[in-house]
């Protein structure tokens, strides 16, 4: 029996491999539990389409985050934070502060998790250097102003 394996078999082989099994096997077994299908001509072509739909998905989806990569690159976000007597601001700017004020100033959504503050936060009024992790290994720069009230 030909079986499509749909998802790693430690001692078989890996996702998208067709391999030759016995029958209780690969009917209780790998198919009972879900590991993989018949190895019929349409299983196949509909695992080919599949493949490739995920392939063109995961590529627009790169090309997505290399516009809001670019676009980020090009923008000053700017945060008014209260001052205190002398002159310092009350607390550290959060991540989730930048991330609110990403989507109310430019209309573009993150992920609070997604931005990297250096070790030493935010803590006073100035120009810094945000990280933002896109995904897919891709990594914005941001430049933040903080400016006090």
């Amino acid at each position: 029996m030909k079986v499509l394996l749909i998802k790693d078999v430690k001692s078989l082989g890996k996702t998208g491999e067709i391999k030759e099994v016995k029958e209780g096997y690969g009917q209780n077994f790998l198919i009972g539990k879900g590991f993989a299908k018949k190895a019929t001509d349409e299983v196949i072509a509909q695992w080919k389409k599949d493949q490739a739909d995920a392939k063109k998905a995961e590529e627009e989806e790169i090309a997505r985050l290399q516009k809001i990569e670019k676009q980020l690159g090009e923008l000053t976000l700017t945060l008014k934070k209260k001052l205190g007597a002398n002159g310092s601001l009350y607390g550290a700017v959060t991540k989730d502060e930048i991330a609110h004020a990403l989507e109310e100033q430019y209309d573009i959504s993150i992920d609070k998790k997604t931005v990297e503050l250096e070790k030493n936060a935010v803590k006073g009024t100035g120009n810094y250097d945000i990280t933002i992790k896109l995904g897919h290994g891709i990594h914005a720069k941001l430049t933040l102003a903080v400016v006090g009230e």
